[in-house]
């Protein structure tokens, strides 16, 4: 009697040395569904631009993320507030927080991965204005660690990205704020918190909080005048603080780029 003997799957492909080509194209083509919330300010909710809705940096950044190789549907938030800064987004202080949570909850694809892409600091470093301006760079770390480890405990197996802020120009100051050249030396004073708070979530949750883009800055430091809304000062002349539409796009493919690297690759 003859017995006929099947063999799984698995060990003929060991033993034919070769994949099969529908299995490894098939393994070649999965994608990352995204869910995206965006943490900012003005600059993130795209004020001045004529429809933000539309317009602002985060419909960019989840455009250009959608072309990328590896990435599926990205749908995002954006809940960025003119004038906020650090200490708005405090979980203790509820209300920007609040918001925040309940948008990462709205997402209706739950097997997306869920990413908070965090900018803020602009606000920050102002010499007067915005709630708990100016902040000094020990107060900034701080409060960047105690929003992201609220989102990290609320949301286990999310990914977080914080952004470094954009250039503003040394002379920028509107009926809300002052920020001038001090303001902007402060500014740049956050950049090493931002490394700092994700190193210190390297060992308790690895792989989940990133240093974003870091290219913005001197981009728009040198390309004001093209990408950025020209804005009269209350002590006259023109400032530059936030981008104009084909800025919105630039800044839009930074953040899309950091995340992409940090996140898919």
């Amino acid at each position: 009697m003859i017995f006929k003997r099947y063999i799984p799957l698995a060990l003929l492909i060991v033993l034919s040395g070769r994949v099969n080509p529908v299995l490894a194209s098939n393994r070649d083509t999965t994608k990352q569904d995204l869910n995206i919330v965006f943490i900012g300010n003005s600059i993130t909710h795209g004020a001045g631009l004529k429809d933000w809705k539309t317009e602002a940096p985060p419909n960019e950044t989840c455009a250009w993320l959608q072309k990328q190789p590896g990435v599926g549907q990205v749908e995002f938030s954006n809940q960025g507030v003119s004038g906020h800064t650090t200490v708005d987004f405090l979980p203790s202080t509820a209300r920007d927080f609040t918001r925040v949570e309940a948008a990462a909850n709205a997402f209706t694809n739950k097997n997306a991965l869920l990413v908070f892409s965090i900018i803020l600091g602009t606000n920050d470093s102002a010499i007067k204005g915005p709630n708990g301006a100016p902040l000094s760079q020990e107060d900034y770390q701080t409060n960047l660690q105690t929003i992201v480890g609220q989102l990290l405990k609320d949301f286990p197996g999310c990914k977080i990205v914080i952004e470094h802020p954009t250039w503003y120009s040394p002379n920028t100051h509107n009926r809300g704020a002052a920020y001038m050249q001090e303001g902007l030396t402060r500014l740049q004073s956050y950049f090493p918190k931002i490394k700092a708070t994700v190193k210190s979530f390297a060992k308790t949750n690895p792989k989940q909080v990133y240093e974003g883009d870091k290219n913005a800055f001197a981009f728009f430091k040198k390309n004001a005048e093209q990408y950025f809304q020209h804005e009269d000062s209350v002590d006259g002349g023109i400032f530059y603080l936030h981008p104009n539409k084909a800025g919105a796009v630039m800044l839009g493919d930074f953040w899309a780029k950091a995340i992409y690297k940090n996140v898919i690759r």
